[in-house]
């Protein structure tokens, strides 16, 4: 569905860029990358590993470890306020009650030791200044909205007593508990069977419809992005390569990175190939200072100027934003059209 371009802009990022010191040298994992989120969107966010999606999503509210990890410049607008310029006391405040986050594996971002209801309640008291009694009983009811039955029976047990879909249901219910404007879901569902994760991400869609709030939902997985997402990002070596509606990006991938994902995935209907398409290749070095396009050498459609400069988002169409100097449907370089 394309985005309502009407709809308010309730988080605006400008221009991160973050890198990691270590002792092999400056690690360049997010690069000058810039996104707005509109009220009532989600945002699927794609690349594979490594690409900086995660990194960039916990930037903004410096999750990121510090040191080693520095973020250089850029912004983040939520509320009329720089998350990047906030320190860590102001950024307390917002983590939970104005973003949520829910993370990968539930089994390690929920605590062990503390019930799910002292985990649930904390960010309800803190946050929203509730009574003890107060917080019980909205726990009680969003553990409900996520689909745990006997919730107010299960508060009292430790994570180590729910499955692994149900533990990623505590992990969404933490995340929505304080209402926040924006939540952001770092590939929420890879940890999970097959099975389970569709019963995930049919509850993201019914919570999303319910509550109406902006979701960033970062994945390598395509499939999952198709049936949920308005808008994709597509990301490569900390860079932004293709953005744009999500029926527009899968039925006409401008990038030769976003062409290459999408080839990888398999065939459900017709004649199916005898083994899958993959990515010839390496990324690149992130070590180095990023001067060229990233995807140049594992690109075929690369030519002399993909090594000397590296090209800048711009639209191509109507929504669409792509950063490559080549048009792979007209098959020659953008600048000459």
């Amino acid at each position: 569905m394309p985005v309502n371009e009407t709809a308010e802009v309730v988080l605006s990022v400008d221009n991160i860029v973050t890198q990691f010191n270590t002792a092999e040298g400056t690690v360049h994992a997010v690069n000058g990358v810039s996104f707005d989120v509109h009220a009532g969107e989600l945002l699927g966010v794609v690349g594979e590993s490594g690409c900086g999606k995660s990194v960039t999503m916990m930037s903004l509210v410096k999750l990121v470890p510090m040191p080693p990890a520095k973020i250089v410049k850029g912004s983040a607008i939520l509320d009329s306020k720089d998350l990047i310029q906030m320190d860590l006391d102001e950024l307390q405040k917002v983590r939970g009650a104005h973003i949520g986050f829910i993370f990968q594996d539930p089994m390690t971002s929920l605590n062990p030791v503390l019930t799910v209801g002292y985990q649930l309640t904390e960010a309800l008291r803190l946050h929203k200044r509730m009574s003890k009694k107060a917080a019980r009983a909205r726990a009680v009811e969003i553990l409900e909205l996520v689909g745990i039955p006997l919730a107010d029976k299960r508060l009292n047990d430790f994570p180590h007593q729910f499955s692994g879909g149900m533990r990623q249901r505590v992990m969404i219910a933490i995340a929505l508990s304080c209402d926040p404007k924006v939540l952001i879901a770092d590939e929420p569902t890879t940890a999970l069977d097959v099975t389970i994760q569709a019963q995930i991400l049919d509850l993201v869609k019914r919570l999303r419809e319910e509550l109406g709030m902006a979701i960033v939902w970062v994945t390598h997985d395509l499939g999952v992005v198709a049936s949920l997402a308005d808008r994709v990002m597509v990301m490569y070596s900390g860079f932004i390569v293709e953005r744009a509606d999500v029926e527009q990006l899968y039925a006409e991938p401008k990038h030769p990175y976003t062409m290459a994902l999408l080839a990888t995935l398999p065939e459900l209907e017709g004649e199916r190939a005898t083994r899958l398409e993959s990515i010839e290749g390496q990324p690149p070095d992130q070590l180095r200072a990023p001067t060229s396009c990233p995807f140049e050498p594992r690109c075929s459609y690369a030519f002399d100027r993909c090594s000397r400069e590296n090209p800048l988002l711009k639209f191509v169409a109507e929504g669409h934003e792509v950063a490559c100097w080549w048009d792979v449907e007209k098959n020659t370089p953008r600048e000459a059209n």
